[in-house]
């Protein structure tokens, strides 16, 4: 099985250097994609998917795919405990709220291992939805949640800007 899902993101990978990327959710295109380092270690690889039309100050107004390659195993506990706070820096959560999407996503989300992939989709006025390994989990149907999840990479008030301008930056260089 692992054998088949690295192969599935070597072809992913070839794919997207050759420009022709299948598409996570109609209607996108491949924007940025970027590793994520905490102190010195690679934790995960990101590539974002956007909507014709994109701006990075308006993230949350468009459909959006962001898909994560763990480099790393983590718990569904660890991820949930992470993006709420990670949430937090982009804007204020009542602490009952945040006690809710972070059993929401901790229930919903599985423990990632080296090689695993999550794909997050969001749908402005909708919500989330996810998939791991290509194969769906379920929806967060709040679109105040998705907004702050998509934030904590898309946000201007996110705590990895570099991270950020790897993302957006082939949407920025096409205006």
């Amino acid at each position: 099985m692992k054998r088949r899902q690295h192969l599935a993101w070597w072809v992913a990978l070839s794919a997207g250097a050759a420009g022709a990327a299948p598409s996570p959710l109609p209607g996108t295109v491949p924007a940025g994609e970027a590793t994520m380092r905490f102190l010195g270690w690679s934790v995960y690889q990101a590539r974002l998917w956007v909507s014709p039309g994109f701006r990075a100050e308006q993230y949350a107004s468009l459909p959006l795919a962001l898909e994560l390659l763990y480099l790393r195993d983590f718990s569904a506990e660890a991820i949930a405990k992470r993006s709420l706070s990670e949430m937090r820096r982009i804007e204020a959560i009542s602490d009952e709220q945040g006690a809710r999407w972070q059993a929401q996503l901790q229930a919903l989300l599985p423990d990632v291992k080296n090689g695993d992939r999550l794909l997050g989709l969001h749908q402005p006025d909708t919500g989330a939805r996810f998939l791991y390994n290509d194969r769906p989990l379920g929806a967060l149907e709040d679109a105040r949640f998705s907004r702050l999840f998509f934030g904590i990479w898309l946000s201007a008030s996110t705590s990895e800007p570099a991270l950020r301008q790897a993302l957006l930056a082939p949407v920025i260089a096409s205006r």
